[in-house]
């Protein structure tokens, strides 16, 4: 049904964000006390063999919806009565800021792609706190994007992260550091050695003073060499960090049917094989540091190709807006069906189990 509409909906405003900011008032809606409750009777796939536990949190199911899809928490609970087993809210930065120029975000229907150039538009960590006190009963884990502001110097990069970190902490129940978007100029610098170190260094800090030790993870870019990677993969050894989040919009444009001179990051179908690739080897690299996949991820099949590659959880974005409110229970659904194909009794056994 979502497919037959699809092309009015995408014809509704030249600029995608229009109908972006639609699409959260009606998740709002979906939201409601009475609505919600009858959605999920119809929606959420509930089977045991998709229910897994990492960093002490328990997932109904590995399908999530990426960071950058609902900035300031506004359509949260409407999010989780179509079936995600978490969401990741974000990326939000220290101060406000109002992002790149419009428009910023554009559809290449024919790919099944997107190209951002958000530049993260947000609200800052201040406001974001007063919404997040107002939510209750969420009941799926909750991860918060975590990024610099623009014009923030990348000498206080730490100090801009830790400061949104220190204001959430008793809000999310697993922090992403955002360091890959392409959009906030020089931001994937952060990605080398010293720079990452510094700023996970006092994240660690703060966290270790607290009494409930809160996971945190790093997003790195598709674009990275596997020797940057490897970098990367170090400092977060070092230092202890809980998992990696793989991967973030692309620079390139290889995979496109056509060429285009929109800047941003690119996402959809023409990511899906190097983020697999990727996965699979931070999988092989560092086996026992928890993964979350995301990069074109449109069906079961694209899912279950990143949790054989490695990943434990996945995140979907595009996919979302090209399939539709019903992705996620497709998804699942046909992830049951392949770990019985397969005959694994969780999809946790599953985890890295495709050809190295």
């Amino acid at each position: 049904m979502y497919k037959l509409f699809r092309p009015l909906l995408f014809k509704f405003s030249k600029d995608p964000e229009t109908v972006h900011h639609l699409a959260l008032y009606f998740l709002k809606f979906l939201g409601l006390p009475g609505v919600s409750s009858i959605i999920k009777i119809f929606i959420d796939v509930k089977d045991p063999s998709l229910k897994q536990k990492l960093w002490g949190l328990e997932f109904k199911n590995p399908a999530g919806l990426a960071g950058g899809f609902d900035k300031e928490a506004f359509a949260v609970k409407g999010l989780e009565a179509l079936g995600f087993g978490y969401l990741e809210i974000g990326t939000i930065t220290q101060h406000a800021q109002p992002g790149n120029p419009r428009p910023r975000i554009f559809r290449l229907v024919k790919d099944g792609a997107l190209i951002n150039r958000m530049g993260f538009n947000n609200f800052g960590a201040d406001a974001l706190v007063k919404r997040l006190s107002k939510i209750k009963n969420l009941n799926i884990p909750l991860g918060i994007s975590l990024g610099k502001t623009k014009t923030t110097p990348l000498e206080k990069a730490a100090e801009d992260y830790l400061y949104s970190f220190t204001k959430l902490y008793n809000f999310g129940d697993y922090f992403a550091v955002n360091v890959s978007s392409p959009n906030t100029p020089v931001l994937r610098q952060l990605q080398d050695k010293d720079y990452l170190t510094e700023v996970i260094q006092g994240l660690i800090s703060y966290r270790a003073k607290q009494s409930y030790q809160k996971p945190i993870l790093v997003k790195i870019a598709p674009d990275l060499s596997f020797e940057a990677i490897d970098e990367v993969l170090g400092v977060c050894e070092s230092l202890n960090v809980d998992g990696i989040i793989a991967t973030n919009t692309a620079l390139s444009r290889e995979g496109l049917s056509s060429p285009t001179w929109e800047a941003g990051g690119l996402s959809g179908v023409p990511l899906k094989s190097k983020a697999t690739e990727i996965i699979r080897h931070i999988h092989r690299q560092s086996p026992k540091l928890p993964i979350i996949g995301v990069g074109g991820i449109f069906t079961a099949e694209d899912a279950y190709e990143k949790i054989k590659a490695g990943a434990s959880l996945v995140q979907i974005y595009t996919g979302f807006i090209y399939e539709g409110p019903l992705v996620v229970k497709k998804i699942n659904q046909g992830l049951v069906k392949l770990l019985k194909v397969d005959g694994y009794k969780n999809i946790s056994e599953a985890v890295g189990a495709g050809k190295q």
